[in-house]
C-alpha cells in the first residue's frame, strides 16, 4: 500500500514538473496592439508624446515616429529589446523627475509588464480596430454545454442574440424574461414610429391574429417611421428654419426636411442616401429631389451681420462641412485637424485641407440671398421653363442645354458683387450689393464670357437714365458695351448687349447719372451672369423664346438653398491654413483622402461625388460601423461603442466587437444598405424583447446594461414626449410636409431684431402637428424642446445630452400644449360614469398598462382634492379651462389627473 502511494506521488510530481516546464518554455501569448497596447498609450502617454506635443522628440501617434530617433539620438523603443528601451526604463524609474508619465501616477505593474512583453515580442504596430476592415464573422453556435438551457431557449430569436448570449454566459448572467405584450408593443412602436401603437394593432397582437414580426412590418410601413427617424438625422444635419448668428433671419429649408422623411420612408439605401446629400448636383442629369438632397450642407449658418467678411464665413461654412461629414459618416473628430495634426488619431493637418479641397469649389459665398437656391416654379411658370429647355435642347449642343437648364433651376454660375474691386465713387455695401454713385466705377477680374453677345445684370436703381459703360481690362480699354438703365421697383435681372470676346478677361464698369446727388446710390449691382447665346437665333419664334427667358429669370418663386459646383473656369485653389487661420495660407493642396482609411479608386472623379463614393465604399472601415452603432444607440440608449461621436483610438473598445462587425457586414452586403432592415433585425431580437426591470442584483452585475441582460429603458426624446401627449389625447394631426408650423408657446419668447418676424401661432390642425414640423429658430428654439434636451442645431449634434431637471416637470405641468392635451384626454375619460373607471381608462390610454390599486387610490385622492378646490373657486375653474365655454368642476378635476398621468415616469419613459 505504501509503495502505491509513493509511486502515485512520484507520478504526480512528474506531471507537475512537466506542466511547470511547459509554462516556462511555451511561447507567451501574442499581445494585441489595438486592444491591449493602444489604450494604455492613449491613456497615459499620448497627451505629451503625439499629435500636437512631441516632448523629447518622441511621438507614439504614428509607427514611423514611435521607432524613430528621439532628441537623444536613439529610439526610445527598440523592438525585441525591452530592457534596452528607454521607454520601459522610464516607466520603471523610481525618481519622479525621471519617471514617465511625468508628474502623474506610475503605471501599474500589469501595464508595464504588458508593454514589456509587447516590445520583447517585436513591438508589432497594429492598426486601431476601427481602421481595419470588418472581416467575415461567424455567428456563435450556442449549445447546452455553453449554458443554453431550456430557460434560455426563448431568448434566441436571431443572430444578434447569439452574440449577446455568448457574452452573458461568459459573465455567468442570465438574460431577462420577455416583456409583456403591451409593454413590448409600446416600446417597439415608439422606437419605430415615435408614437404609441394603434389600439387595433395591440388588439391583434394580444389575440394572436398578428405576430410580433407582423406588427414590426406594419410599423415600418407607416409614414410616421420617416418622421420619427428624421429627427435623429436632422440633428446631425444641423437642420433649422433660420440662418443663425446675430440676425438669425428666416430661411426656407423645409423641402430638405421633407426629402429626408420621404427618403427614410421609402428606405432609400444608405449609400444612395449619402451620395445624394453630399453630391446630388454632380450626378448625371440630377433630378429635383437629388438637388434638394444637397441642402444637407446648406444647413450651415449664414452671417448677414453688417461688417463681416463674406470669404471668412464662407470658409467657416466649408470647414463645418468637412467636420460634419466626418462626424456623421466616420465617427471621427476631424475638427481639431484644421489647426494641427490629430492628437490621438493618425490624421495629419494636411489631410484636413486635402479633404477641404473636395468641398471648397461650391458656388455658395455667404451672401444674404443664399445663392445658389433651387427654384420651385408654379404650374404656369414651369410650362414656360419646359418650353425654354426644349428649345435649347433642340437647337443647342449638350453643354449649352445643361447651362440653361441649371441657370433656370438655380441661377448659377454668376459673379457675385463681392467679387468687384477697385471702387471709385462706390463701395461694397454690407455684403448685399456693390453700390456706385455718379461717375462711379469698379472692376471684375477673370470673367468667362462664353463669347456671348449679351450678359445678365441683377441690379436695382432708384433713378432713370443711368448710363453704364463696360470696357475690357481697365478704364482706358476697349468699349464692350454701353447701355442705359432706368428705375426699378425691386432688384431685377436684365439682359445687356456686349461685344463678343473669347477667353478669360477683366472688365471695367463705369456709370454716369448727373441727376443723382453726390454720394447717393445710383446703381446697386448684385451679380453678373454670362451664358452662351440662346441657340436657334435664325429659327421662327426665336424672339418670343428670348423674351420668355428674360421673363423666366425674374419669376418670383419659392426657393431652397442647395449645393452646386463651380465650373472649371471658376475653380478655387485650396491651401493649408497655418494653425487653422484662414488669413495665413501656405501650401497648395489637391483633393485626396487620408491614407489611414480605404484607398482611392482612380475611376472616381476628384470631386464631392468621388468623395461620397469613397465614403460608402465597402472597403471603408468606418461608414457601416458608424451607422450600425448610431442606430443601436437610438434603440438601446447606448452604442455597442459607447462613444458614438468618436470611434477613434480614444474611444472605448466595443462591448461586442464581433456583433458590431457582423451587423456592419450584414447591413452592407445582405441588406444592401437598408436602414429599415437593420432596425428590424434589432427589434426582432430576443435581446430587445427582454423586460427592462432593474433589480439590485442586475444593477450590481451590469449597472449600465453594457451586457444587455435586460431590455432598453430610457426617457423619450423632446419630440416624442410632445407627440405622445397629442396622440393619447386624440389631438395629433397626421398632416405631413410643408413649411414649419408654430404651435403654442409662452408669450415674449421671441425677441426678433432686424426684421418683423414673429411667432404667429398656427391655427386648426397645424397647431397639433408632429414635433418634427415645428419651426426652429436657432437663437430661440421651441422652449419645451430645449428643456427636454433638444438642440439649437447650430452645429452637428451626434448625441443629445439627457438630463432630468425640475424645469421638465414645469413644462409638462404648465405648458399650454400639455394642458390642452390633458383636457382632451380627460374628456375621453368621461366615457365612463364611475370615477374609478375614468381614472383607469386615462391611465391605460396613456401608458398601455393596467393601473395598480395603489396608483388608482393616489389618483382618486388627487381627483377628490381638485374637485373640491374647483367647486369652491369658480374663478380658478374658468381660468384653468379657459378654452371651454361651459367648464365643469368634474372635467377640470379629471384634467388635473390626466396632466398628472402625463407626468408619470411610465409615460415619459420607454420601458
Amino acid at each position: 500500500m505504501g509503495k502505491k502511494v509513493t509511486s502515485g506521488i512520484v507520478v504526480a510530481l512528474g506531471l507537475f514538473s512537466l506542466v511547470l516546464l511547459w509554462n516556462l518554455l511555451k511561447p507567451s501569448e501574442e499581445v494585441d496592439f489595438s486592444a491591449q497596447i493602444k489604450p494604455i498609450l492613449n491613456k497615459h502617454c499620448i497627451t505629451c508624446h503625439g499629435g500636437v506635443k512631441k516632448n523629447g522628440g518622441f511621438s507614439l501617434l504614428f509607427e514611423e515616429e514611435a521607432f524613430a530617433n528621439t532628441e537623444s539620438g536613439k529610439p526610445a523603443i527598440i523592438p525585441g529589446n525591452a530592457s534596452g528601451s528607454e521607454f520601459i526604463k522610464r516607466l520603471k524609474e523610481e525618481d519622479p523627475e525621471l519617471r514617465m508619465p511625468y508628474e502623474k501616477p506610475k503605471l501599474s505593474d500589469e501595464e508595464i509588464a504588458l508593454l514589456t512583453r509587447w516590445i520583447n515580442q517585436g513591438a508589432k504596430w497594429g492598426e486601431h480596430w476601427a481602421y481595419t476592415l470588418p472581416e467575415k464573422v461567424e455567428v456563435p453556435k450556442i449549445t447546452e454545454e455553453a449554458g443554453f438551457s431550456s430557460e434560455n431557449k426563448s431568448f434566441i430569436k436571431n443572430g444578434i442574440d447569439q452574440f449577446i448570449f455568448r457574452r452573458l454566459n461568459k459573465e455567468e448572467i442570465d438574460p431577462s424574461p420577455p416583456a409583456a405584450n403591451q409593454i413590448l408593443a409600446r416600446r417597439v412602436a415608439l422606437d419605430i414610429t415615435g408614437l404609441p401603437p394603434n389600439p387595433s394593432l395591440l388588439q391583434k397582437l394580444d389575440s394572436g391574429s398578428l405576430s410580433y414580426e407582423g406588427m414590426v412590418d406594419s410599423l415600418l410601413a407607416q409614414s410616421s417611421y420617416g418622421e420619427k427617424w428624421a429627427s435623429w438625422w436632422l440633428d446631425m444635419a444641423r437642420y433649422a428654419d433660420t440662418k443663425g448668428y446675430e440676425k438669425d433671419l428666416g430661411r426656407s429649408m423645409w423641402q430638405y426636411r421633407d426629402w429626408v422623411i420621404k427618403a427614410l420612408n421609402k428606405d432609400m439605401p444608405y449609400d444612395q442616401f449619402t451620395m445624394e446629400q453630399l453630391a446630388g448636383d454632380l450626378l448625371p442629369d440630377p433630378t429635383m429631389d437629388q438637388l434638394i438632397a444637397t441642402a444637407f450642407h446648406r444647413n450651415t449658418m449664414n452671417n448677414d451681420e453688417g461688417g463681416t467678411d463674406d470669404e471668412e464665413f464662407r470658409v467657416a461654412a466649408i470647414m463645418d462641412r468637412v467636420n460634419t461629414t466626418f462626424d456623421v459618416w466616420q465617427s471621427t473628430t476631424m475638427g481639431c485637424v484644421q489647426c494641427h495634426g490629430h492628437p490621438y488619431d493618425p490624421f495629419k493637418q494636411k489631410d484636413y485641407y486635402n479633404l477641404m479641397a473636395f468641398f471648397n469649389n461650391t458656388r455658395d459665398e455667404d451672401t444674404p440671398d443664399e445663392a445658389p437656391v433651387l427654384r420651385f416654379y408654379s404650374a404656369d411658370q414651369q410650362e414656360s421653363v419646359d418650353q425654354l429647355n426644349a428649345w435649347v435642347s433642340k437647337y443647342g449642343d449638350q453643354n449649352t442645354a445643361k447651362a440653361y437648364k441649371n441657370f433656370l433651376r438655380y441661377g448659377e454660375p454668376v459673379y457675385k458683387s463681392h467679387a468687384l474691386q477697385d471702387f471709385v465713387n462706390g463701395s461694397y455695401d454690407d455684403h448685399a450689393s456693390a453700390v456706385l454713385w455718379d461717375k462711379g466705377s469698379c472692376r471684375l477680374e477673370n470673367v468667362w464670357t462664353h463669347g456671348a453677345t449679351s450678359f445678365y445684370l441683377n441690379h436695382y436703381s432708384n433713378y432713370n437714365g443711368t448710363s453704364v459703360t463696360i470696357r475690357k481690362d481697365n478704364a482706358e480699354g476697349e468699349i464692350l458695351s454701353q447701355y442705359v438703365l432706368n428705375k426699378t421697383k425691386k432688384p431685377i435681372t436684365k439682359r445687356i448687349p456686349i461685344q463678343s470676346v473669347d477667353g478669360l478677361i477683366n472688365i471695367h464698369i463705369k456709370i454716369s447719372n448727373p441727376q443723382v446727388p453726390k454720394t447717393t446710390n445710383a446703381l446697386n449691382i448684385y451679380w453678373l451672369g454670362f451664358l452662351p447665346d440662346l441657340p436657334g437665333g435664325d429659327q421662327p419664334g426665336f424672339s418670343q423664346i428670348q423674351n420668355t427667358f428674360d421673363q423666366a429669370i425674374n419669376f418670383k418663386t419659392q426657393t431652397l438653398p442647395i449645393t452646386a459646383e463651380s465650373p472649371d473656369y471658376m475653380a478655387r485653389t485650396t491651401q493649408v491654413f497655418e494653425r487653422g487661420n484662414w488669413l495665413l495660407q501656405t501650401d497648395t493642396v489637391k483633393p485626396s483622402t487620408p491614407l489611414t482609411l480605404n484607398s482611392w479608386n482612380d475611376d472616381w472623379p476628384k470631386d464631392r461625388l468621388g468623395f461620397s463614393k469613397w465614403l460608402v465604399s465597402k472597403k471603408n472601415p468606418l461608414t457601416a460601423r458608424t451607422l450600425v452603432n448610431r442606430v443601436w444607440h437610438q434603440i438601446f440608449g447606448r452604442g455597442l461603442v459607447t462613444a458614438i461621436e468618436d470611434i477613434g483610438s480614444q474611444s472605448d473598445f466595443p462591448s461586442h466587437p464581433e456583433l458590431l462587425d457582423w451587423l456592419a457586414l450584414r447591413f452592407m452586403n445582405e441588406h444592401q444598405w437598408s436602414i429599415k432592415s437593420l432596425v428590424k433585425d434589432i427589434v426582432l431580437s430576443g435581446t430587445y424583447r427582454q423586460k427592462s426591470e432593474l433589480t439590485p442584483e442586475t444593477y450590481q452585475q451590469d449597472p449600465e446594461n453594457e451586457l444587455y441582460a435586460r431590455g432598453p429603458r430610457q426617457r423619450l426624446s423632446a419630440e416624442q414626449i410632445r407627440d405622445q401627449a397629442l396622440a393619447v389625447s386624440g389631438l395629433l394631426s397626421r398632416k405631413m410636409y410643408g413649411p414649419g408650423v408654430m404651435p403654442p408657446q409662452p408669450e415674449g419668447v421671441w425677441q426678433t431684431v432686424y426684421s418683423g418676424e414673429k411667432w404667429v401661432e398656427s391655427k386648426d390642425d397645424d397647431r397639433y402637428r408632429r414635433a418634427v414640423y415645428t419651426y426652429l429658430k436657432r437663437t430661440s428654439p421651441y422652449p419645451s424642446f430645449i428643456t427636454f434636451d433638444a438642440g439649437s442645431r447650430e452645429v452637428c449634434t451626434i448625441r443629445r445630452t439627457v438630463t432630468n431637471t425640475p424645469l421638465q416637470a414645469l413644462v409638462t405641468l404648465n405648458d399650454p400644449v400639455y394642458l390642452e392635451a390633458s383636457y382632451h384626454l380627460a374628456k375621453a375619460m368621461q366615457t365612463f360614469d364611475e370615477v374609478g373607471e375614468q381614472l383607469s381608462l386615462g391611465y391605460e390610454k396613456a401608458t398601455l398598462s393596467k393601473i395598480t390599486t395603489e396608483k388608482l387610490e393616489a389618483l382618486r385622492e388627487l381627483y377628490s382634492s381638485s374637485l373640491k378646490a374647483f367647486e369652491n373657486d369658480r374663478d380658478s375653474l374658468l381660468q384653468f379651462l379657459h378654452f371651454d365655454e361651459s367648464p365643469t368642476a368634474e372635467l377640470a378635476a379629471l384634467t388635473v389627473v390626466a396632466n398628472a398621468i402625463m407626468n408619470l415616469d411610465e409615460f415619459l419613459t420607454k420601458a
